[in-house]
């Protein structure tokens, strides 16, 4: 079933919304174009409908030039904010096993994956809007100060009016932020937290959310920019965009879930503003 919302979609009259708080505004973002020649993979098509941004693999961990630009297509037609998705050259481990990497390899690795969508954007007629490290690339930076700064500096050199996705509260927020980038503080639906803010890793039992336990963890996120964290102690964070990830099996219903509860709450969908 496709399914297709307006990003301001609240169902509340024009004079509602102004009674509601600038917290109720926030950003749903999902992966997509994960698949490789004639293997696909996630629900592109449907994610679409349901959320404000999208992250777009860009070959190395998944994706392929014919994946890359039918996503970016995709999210053209459906006025979806485009991002670049780069991750570790590791398709078999799908970029989700850290590697032994040097700062100068990583720069390398962003400046080319995010180079590559981008050409492929304007070729379009659209706009890069931001960039998201993907899986093992992601948490590395969350840790390391030295490959934190060398993916800040990839994105600094690509070019003005991209902003950067960082975990809320990490390292890799902050160096973003010193280094004038626009950075935008994720927190994630559906993955458990731990009391340092940091996600639980998946091989722990319990650390992907039930589909219920996702909508109230968003709901919480977007309304008041805290989360149960996995002691049961409350942990505030500063959701400016919210992450479902793309290649679960509920992926589909749980953005629908998502999407039905920002509704009824008055929670308004736009991606962030990006300078330049």
């Amino acid at each position: 079933m496709k399914h297709s919302f307006e990003p301001d979609d609240t169902g509340l009259a024009p004079d509602d919304l102004h009674t509601h708080t600038a917290r109720l505004r926030v950003d749903l973002n999902c992966d997509l174009g994960e698949g490789c020649g004639a293997y696909s993979f996630g629900q592109d098509e449907a994610l679409l409908g349901l959320v404000s941004s999208a992250n777009i693999a860009c070959g190395f961990h998944a994706g392929d030039p014919h994946t890359m630009r039918a996503a970016v297509i995709s999210c053209i037609e459906h006025n979806v904010a485009i991002g670049a998705h780069p991750g570790l050259p590791d398709r078999l481990g799908f970029g989700r096993r850290e590697m032994a990497v040097t700062p100068e390899e990583v720069y390398d690795f962003v400046v080319y994956q995010t180079g590559a969508l981008q050409a492929i954007v304007h070729a379009q007629g659209g706009k890069l809007r931001h960039v998201k490290p993907h899986g093992a690339l992601y948490h590395m930076a969350n840790r390391q100060e030295d490959i934190a700064q060398a993916i800040v500096k990839a994105v600094n050199d690509i070019g003005p009016g991209i902003a950067l996705f960082a975990q809320a509260g990490s390292l890799f927020l902050n160096a973003a932020e010193a280094a004038g980038l626009q950075a935008v503080s994720e927190t994630f639906a559906d993955r458990r937290y731990m009391p340092d803010g940091s996600l639980m890793p998946r091989s722990h039992a319990g650390a992907l959310l039930s589909k219920e336990e996702a909508v109230r963890q968003a709901c919480m996120l977007a309304e008041s920019g805290k989360v149960v964290d996995a002691s049961g102690g409350i942990l505030a964070v500063r959701a400016d965009t919210i992450c479902v990830h793309g290649d679960g099996a509920e992926a589909v219903e749980l953005a629908v879930s998502i999407r039905k509860a920002f509704g009824e709450r008055g929670i308004r969908l736009f991606p962030p503003t990006v300078n330049g």
